[in-house]
C-alpha cells in the first residue's frame, strides 16, 4: 500500500503531538528507509523527466536535496517531492535547502560587509526578506548564516563572516537566525537556518580552504564557539559540520564539538548536516581508512545528515548488521530529522504553489531594502574634503535638504556650507575601472538567484542620478584580470579633462568566497599600474573598492583623495554609493574587521593579546605594525565629539551592576549616524585578556547640534567574565577599563 492510498496513521495526524507523530512514523520504517532520510543528494539542473531512469541516484524515501541552478527550482522541487509523497511507502515529504547567503532574487550586500552597518535589526529584515524568497521558489531550509570566526583576509570566506569580533558576530548570528526562520517557524516566509561551519574554519593555516587549524582550547571558546552558541539560544534548527581538522580531529568526526558542546551543554534538538562530502573527506584528511570507518565516525560523533557523498547510503546497513553502528544512533538522527520536517510543515504542506514571489523580477521594496543594507554597510574610508561633491547649494538643497537641517539660521554655519559647495564643483567626471561596468562584481560570491542584468553598474547609477550639467565619461582603463592589451590611454586622457575621478577596482564574484584563497591581497592584473598611473595625473581620486575582503591599499593610499569600500554590496550597490558620493545620504558603516596595511601583517586584529615587550621592540622593521584602518574605523560627512564616560559608582560586586553612560553629540553640519562602541580591557587576569574587546554597540542619528547619552549596563559575569579551556566562564577581581570613542574610565570588580 502506497502512501496515497492511506492517510489514517497517527503520523499523518496534524493535531497530535510532534514526538508522538514522530514515534509512530519511525516504528513503521525499514532501517533503509530510516537511512534514505539522512541522505542528502543535490539536484542541481537535473530534469525531472528523466528520474525514472535515475532510481538508485535519486530515491523516492531521500531525506533532502540541494537545490541549484536556474529560476526553475520551484517545478524541479514539486516533481521530486511528488515522487516522495506519491511513489514511496510512507509519503515521507523531502525537504529542500540551498546556499541563501544574502538574498535570494535581490541580492544584500556579502556577510561581512552588512556586518559593517552595525544594524542587527536591519540585517535581521534583510534575511526574513531572503527567506520569504527563497520559500517562494521551494526552499525550506537555508544553510546560513555563516558564523565562522576569521581574522585573516586571504581566507576567501571571510566574505561570508560577520567580522572579527566574537561579540558582533553573536549578535548577528541571532539576529540572521531571527530574520531566516521568523516568529512563526515553519510560517509563511519561515526557512530553517544552519549554523555554519562548525568549528574553527575560519583559522585555517595560511588562508588556505579546507586544510588543518590549530586552535587552543581557551581561544577556541573564547572567539570562534560564541556566534554558535548564540544561534542555537535564538532558535537555529539546524547546523552544519566544517571541512576542517582541528587539533586533529576533523569536525566532522568530533564526539567534543558536536556531541558534548552542542548537544549536551547548548541543547541542540534538530540535525547536524554534513559539509559537502566531508564524511568522505575524513579519508582525505587521514582520520579514516575508508568508507565504512569514516561513515562510523561521522555518526558517532553527531552528524546525522551526509551531504553529497552518499557514504550512509553505501555502509550504514553493513554497518549496523556487523554491531559497529548501534541502531539506537541511526534512530537517533532519524528523529531528529522528522522532527525538521514537523516543524516545518512539509507533511501537512508538501509542495510550494506559484505566488507572486515564485517567477517575478525583485519588487520595489525588496529593492529599497537592499539599497537601504548597501548604503548602511558601504564604508568611507578616507576623505580629505572631495566627497560630497556637488554642483551648487542649490543641488544640496534639492537633493540633500538634511544637509541643512539645523543651520538655515546659523549665518556662519549657511556661509561654510556655501563656501564648501563652491570648492567642491565638479562639472567633469571620469569614471574609471574594471569594475565601472561590471555589474556581476556587485552580487559577490554566493549570490544565489540574483540577475546581472537586472542590477545596475556603477555607471549605470551614476548616468541616472547625476544632476544635469555634470558631463560623465566611463572608460575602463584595463581588464579585471589583466592582459598585455590592457591600454591605459583612454582612462589617463579622460582623467587629465575631469574635475573628479571615480576610479573602480577590487575584485569579481569569484575572487571570494569558497575555494578562493590568495596569497596576496593586492589588487589583481594590472589595477594597481592603473591606479598609479591615473594618480599621476594630479586630479582628485575617488577610489572605490568592489571586494568581498580587505585589500592592499598601501602603495597608493596616500595619493587618493577619498577611499570608499563599497564591498560587494548587491542588487543596489551602484545607487547607494551614488547617493553617498552625491551628499544624498551620509555614509554610517564602520569596519568590522581591521584593514591591513599590507599582506605580510596578517593576523592583525582589534582584540590580539599584549605582547612582552613595550614601544618598537619586536615591531615590523620594513613597515608600521599598525593597521591601515582600524576595526571600527569609518568616516561620516559629519563630526561626533564624546563626552567623558561618566560611571554610576566605581566599584562593582560579582553580582552586581555598574552603568556607563557617554553624551555623543553631533558637532557637524548635517545628520548623520553614529556607531558608539564600548570596549573593555581586564590589564591583569589569570588568563591574558585582550588589549580591547568589544562587549556592547548601539546606533543613533543625531541631527546637528543634537546629543543624545548611550549606556551600557554592565553585568559583571556577562560581560566581564571569560572562558577557560573547557568553557567554564571565570570572574576575577581587579580593575577593568572602559573605553569609547576616545573616552577611558575604569572601575574595580571586588568581592
Amino acid at each position: 500500500m502506497t502512501a496515497s492510498s492511506a492517510r489514517s496513521y497517527p503520523y499523518q495526524q496534524p493535531d497530535l503531538p510532534v514526538a508522538q507523530r514522530i514515534a509512530d512514523l519511525l516504528g513503521r520504517m525499514t532501517l533503509e528507509e530510516k537511512i534514505d532520510q539522512l541522505h542528502q543528494s543535490s539536484i542541481g539542473d537535473t530534469n525531472p523527466n528523466n528520474l525514472a531512469q535515475r532510481t538508485e541516484e535519486f530515491r523516492a524515501t531521500d531525506g533532502s536535496f540541494i537545490m541549484g541552478g536556474p529560476p526553475t527550482v520551484l517545478a524541479t522541487r514539486n516533481a521530486f517531492q511528488k515522487r516522495a509523497m506519491e511513489a514511496s511507502r510512507l509519503g515521507i515529504p523531502a525537504v529542500f535547502g540551498s546556499d541563501v547567503i544574502h538574498g535570494y532574487r535581490a541580492i544584500t550586500p556579502l556577510p561581512l560587509a552588512q556586518a559593517c552597518s552595525w544594524n542587527p535589526a536591519l540585517v535581521q529584515r534583510g534575511c526574513a526578506m531572503a527567506a520569504e524568497e527563497a520559500k517562494a521558489h521551494g526552499i525550506d531550509w537555508t544553510f546560513a548564516p555563516m558564523v565562522d570566526h576569521c581574522v585573516d583576509a586571504r581566507w576567501g570566506r571571510i566574505a561570508e563572516t560577520f567580522g572579527e569580533s566574537p561579540y558582533a558576530a553573536s549578535v548577528y548570528s541571532a539576529a540572521s537566525v531571527r530574520g531566516f526562520q521568523g516568529e512563526n517557524f515553519g510560517g509563511p516566509g519561515s526557512v530553517a537556518a544552519c549554523l555554519k561551519h562548525y568549528v574553527g574554519y575560519g583559522a585555517s593555516e595560511g588562508g588556505r580552504d579546507y586544510v588543518y587549524t590549530e586552535i587552543s582550547s581557551q581561544t577556541l571558546w573564547e572567539m570562534h564557539l560564541p556566534p554558535f552558541e548564540a544561534g542555537v539560544r535564538a532558535g537555529a534548527r539546524t547546523v552544519m559540520s566544517a571541512f576542517n581538522d582541528l587539533n586533529g580531529t576533523p569536525t566532522s568526526a568530533n564526539p567534543y564539538t558536536l556531541t558534548e558542546i552542542l548537544r549536551k551543554r547548548w541543547g541542540l534538538t534538530g540535525p547536524v548536516v554534513s559539509d559537502w562530502a566531508a564524511v568522505a573527506q575524513l579519508i582525505n584528511q587521514g582520520f579514516a581508512a575508508d568508507e565504512a570507518e569514516a561513515t562510523e565516525k561521522a555518526l558517532k560523533a553527531g552528524v546525522d545528515i551526509d551531504m553529497a557523498d552518499g557514504l550512509y547510503r553505501k555502509c550504514d546497513v553493513a554497518l549496523v548488521a556487523s554491531g559497529r553502528l548501534p541502531l539506537t544512533l541511526i534512530d537517533d538522527a532519524v528523529r531528529r530529522v522528522l522532527r525538521l520536517k514537523f516543524e516545518l510543515g512539509i507533511f501537512e504542506h508538501p509542495y510550494t504553489e506559484t505566488s507572486a514571489l515564485s517567477a517575478a523580477a525583485p519588487n520595489p521594496a525588496q529593492l529599497a531594502l537592499a539599497e537601504e543594507l548597501a548604503a548602511r554597510s558601504l564604508v568611507l574610508l578616507k576623505n580629505d574634503g572631495v566627497l560630497p561633491f556637488v554642483a551648487s547649494l542649490s543641488q544640496v538643497e534639492r537633493v540633500a535638504p538634511n544637509a541643512l537641517k539645523g543651520i538655515s539660521d546659523q549665518p556662519s554655519a549657511l556661509g561654510a556650507m556655501r563656501s564648501t559647495c563652491r570648492d567642491k564643483t565638479v562639472r567633469r567626471i571620469a569614471l574609471i575601472g574594471p569594475l565601472a561596468v561590471n555589474s556581476a562584481a556587485l552580487l559577490g560570491c554566493w549570490c544565489q538567484q540574483g540577475q546581472a542584468a537586472e542590477t545596475p553598474s556603477i555607471a549605470d547609477a551614476l548616468k541616472e542620478r547625476l544632476p544635469s550639467g555634470i558631463a560623465l565619461r566611463v572608460e575602463a582603463g584595463c581588464s579585471l584580470a589583466g592582459a598585455p592589451t590592457d591600454d591605459f590611454s583612454l582612462a589617463i586622457a579622460a582623467a587629465q579633462e575631469a574635475d573628479l575621478v571615480i576610479l573602480c577596482v577590487g575584485e569579481d564574484g569569484l575572487m571570494s568566497g569558497e575555494n578562493a584563497s590568495r596569497s596576496t591581497l593586492r589588487l589583481a592584473g594590472r589595477q594597481e599600474e592603473l591606479v598609479q598611473a591615473i594618480a599621476a595625473t594630479g586630479r582628485p581620486v575617488v577610489l572605490v573598492i568592489v571586494s568581498g575582503r580587505p585589500l592592499e591599499l598601501h602603495a597608493f593610499e596616500g595619493k587618493m583623495a577619498a577611499i570608499i569600500a563599497l564591498w560587494a554590496g548587491g542588487s543596489r550597490a551602484a545607487a547607494a554609493l551614488a547617493d553617498v558620493l552625491l551628499g544624498r545620504r551620509n555614509p554610517s558603516g564602520r569596519l568590522a574587521v581591521t584593514w591591513p596595511r599590507t599582506v605580510g601583517q596578517i593576523p592583525l586584529y582589534h582584540n590580539m593579546r599584549p605582547r612582552a615587550r613595550l614601544g618598537d621592540e619586536g615591531a615590523y622593521r620594513d613597515i608600521a605594525t599598525t593597521p591601515l584602518y582600524e576595526f571600527a574605523h569609518g568616516l561620516s560627512y559629519t563630526t561626533f565629539s564624546y563626552s567623558p564616560i561618566r560611571l554610576d559608582q566605581t566599584e562593582v560586586s560579582e553580582t552586581g551592576k555598574i552603568t556607563a553612560e557617554v553624551t555623543v553629540t553631533n558637532t557637524g553640519a548635517r545628520e548623520g549616524v553614529e556607531t558608539v562602541f564600548w570596549f573593555i580591557r581586564d590589564p591583569a587576569a589569570s588568563i591574558t585578556r585582550p588589549l580591547k574587546d568589544l562587549k556592547y554597540f548601539e546606533q543613533t542619528s543625531l541631527a546637528p547640534g543634537a546629543s543624545r547619552v548611550f549606556r551600557f549596563e554592565i553585568e559583571p559575569q556577562r560581560d566581564l567574565s571569560f572562558p577557560d579551556g573547557d568553557g567554564r566562564r571565570i570572574l576575577e577581581p581587579g580593575e577593568i577599563i572602559l573605553m569609547t570613542g576616545d573616552r577611558r574610565a575604569s572601575f574595580l570588580v571586588v568581592r
